[in-house]
């Protein structure tokens, strides 16, 4: 059987610096060839015709439309007809990176790779990598609840333009993303200079055991890298889309089955992503449970071992009764 092509989703809002990320991986890539899909409204696609590719590099477009509009139809389609032109030698690829128009929800561009069969067992989605605009995210997400979608559903956050905008701003930003998904870790780049094992081959979509919380941004400059922690803003913003995490220490499995049932019955729609790492009474193995929307998985990880067991979910969804909802987690605790 042949190994699955690892695919990686760009995605943010218009302006945000997807082609310029591109382009800069692209003039220093040396390794095995790559396609790059390319998806934007319209009969003629303006940012395919902006990437410099070259040797190893193939670009195709995909037009007059938005990917996310049609999951079973253009989309699936295009990545259908990709794998039938590599298995025929027309094309040659190791690696995928499909580029969203910036008007993009990634929801139902993620739940293609999960729920059409044969592009499941070809293809495996390897993150989400969305970037935002930090000059412009405030009045993007004001404005456009896509914006927060693109942040919501993301394994990693590319912030641009910091540069542009005074220290204030930048906190601010930065405080406004980590609310919306504290999942995923933000790194400051600029001018799409960012090493691609930052964005790259991170297998976010991959059951472990690994529950990470972004605790402040990474700052990558071609002089090396720094960490600095989030300034511990205070302002409240209204945006629907929230990261949410549940804690408590070892749980029912009967209970938190059914929680997690209920859970994906009622508000499965709004629940962009999900992941748990979760203590089970009497069992000596994590479980792990990831999920998109309705489509979920679960499996038994590493063992507990020293490690003291506890259990913790993080939802990232809009609208969602958190109140309940965390009185529905601790009710799950074993007796």
């Amino acid at each position: 059987m042949n190994q699955a092509i690892a695919v990686t989703l760009l995605t943010g809002f218009l302006g945000a610096g997807k082609t310029t990320l591109l382009n800069h991986f692209l003039r220093h890539h040396q390794g095995p060839p790559v396609a790059i899909l390319e998806n934007e409204f319209g009969a003629a696609n303006i940012d395919g015709a902006l990437l410099e590719g070259g040797e190893g590099v193939s670009v195709v477009e995909l037009s007059n439309g938005c990917v996310c509009c049609s999951v079973r139809g253009e989309f699936a389609a295009a990545l259908t007809d990709l794998l039938a032109r590599r298995a025929h030698g027309e094309l040659a690829f190791e690696r995928l990176i499909v580029e969203t128009t910036g008007l993009a929800d990634p929801g139902p561009i993620i739940q293609t790779f999960f729920v059409e069969e044969a592009l499941r067992e070809a293809l495996r989605l390897d993150a989400v990598i969305t970037l935002a605009d930090c000059q412009h995210i405030a009045r993007q997400l004001d404005e456009h609840p896509v914006a927060a979608a693109q942040l919501g559903f993301a394994d990693r956050i590319l912030l641009s333009k910091c540069d542009s905008v005074d220290e204030a701003t930048r906190a601010a930003a930065l405080a406004r993303i980590h609310r919306i998904n504290h999942k995923a870790e933000i790194i400051d780049v600029q001018q799409g200079d960012c090493p691609p094992a930052f964005w790259l081959d991170i297998d976010a979509f991959t059951l472990s055991d690994e529950l990470p919380l972004s605790q402040g941004v990474r700052i990558v400059r071609a002089g090396g890298e720094a960490f600095a922690p989030l300034s511990g803003q205070t302002r409240s913003w209204h945006d629907t889309i929230q990261a949410q995490l549940f804690e408590g220490g070892e749980l029912d499995l009967k209970r938190i089955g059914a929680f997690m049932e209920q859970c994906i019955a009622q508000h499965g729609n709004d629940m962009l992503r999900y992941k748990g790492v979760l203590a089970i009474a009497g069992e000596s193995r994590r479980l792990i449970v990831q999920g998109v929307h309705k489509v979920v998985g679960f499996d038994y990880g590493s063992p507990w071992g020293e490690t003291p067991p506890r259990s913790r979910l993080v939802i990232i969804g809009r609208y969602l009764p958190v109140e309940p909802l965390r009185e529905g987690f601790a009710a799950c605790a074993a007796i």
